[in-house]
Order: structure tokens, then sequence, then C-alpha cells
């Protein structure tokens, strides 16, 4: 079922893009975050991780000029080192549970890339969107 939700929920980006003219996070964070929303801790780690990566952005941005692929590869490489950083610390840090865990190391970066190149809500009103629809669009596909 990973491909089939991965699939549909680019394609339901795709669209969902095309029709509004924004971004639910990027094309393929929906359709990771509906293969997670089981597991509503991992989705709401990976939505911290990538405002902590958004803000260590903003933060860094004073400092260094970023904008087109470095403002990108800054993005990525700032949600994979916070990703893995509260994947490590976590542990430590609270008994937790181990589901409390970003998904991936690429998603969070992606997520603060469009985070940052549109408003907040609307970015993550769409990736709400998108992502629900592709979960029960997976769904009701399999039920078939």
């Amino acid at each position: 079922m990973v491909f089939e939700t991965l699939l549909i929920g680019l394609l339901l980006a795709l669209l969902y893009v095309e029709l509004t003219e924004i971004s639910p996070g990027g094309l393929v964070v929906p359709g990771y975050m509906a293969l997670y929303l089981d597991h509503p801790l991992r989705v709401l780690a990976t939505l911290f991780v990538a405002i902590m990566a958004l803000l260590a952005y903003r933060g860094l941005s004073r400092f260094l000029i970023l904008f087109g692929r470095r403002r990108f590869v800054l993005m990525i490489l700032l949600g994979a080192v916070l990703a893995q950083a509260w994947f490590f610390l976590l542990p430590h840090v609270f008994l937790g549970s181990p589901e409390l865990r970003a998904i991936g190391w690429v998603i969070p970066g992606l997520l603060a890339g469009s985070l940052e190149r549109q408003r907040p809500l609307p970015t993550l009103a769409s990736l709400a969107t998108v992502s629900i629809l592709t979960y029960f669009l997976v769904r009701f596909v399999s039920w078939l």
C-alpha cells in the first residue's frame, strides 16, 4: 500500500497545486503524511521539526545570503539534522514513545521550505486537506 499511497498523494498534490496555486508542503509530503495519519505523534513530530528548521533558517538568513538552491539545500539539511537530533535526544529527555519521531529526514525540510515560501496557515491547511483526502481515497480503493 505504500506505493499506492505515495502515488495517489503525488497526483492529488499536483492537482491541488494546479487548482489553487498553493503547495501542500511539497508534492511528496502529503503522501508521506497520509501514510502516518494512523500515528498522529509522528505527524506532530514532523510538523515540530519542520517549524524548528524554519526558525533556524530565519536565524541563519540574517547572516548568510540564502536564496534558490542554497535555501532549498539548507532547509533539507536543517530538517535532516533536526530530525536526527530529535530521534537521538528524545529518549534521553522524555521517556516517551518511539512513535514520537519525525517522518524521514527529507520531509521536514521540504515542508519547512514550503512554509517559508508561502504563509504557514495556507500551507498547513493545504497539507491537511490533501493528506486526509489521500488517506481516505487509498482506504476506499483498497476496500474495492
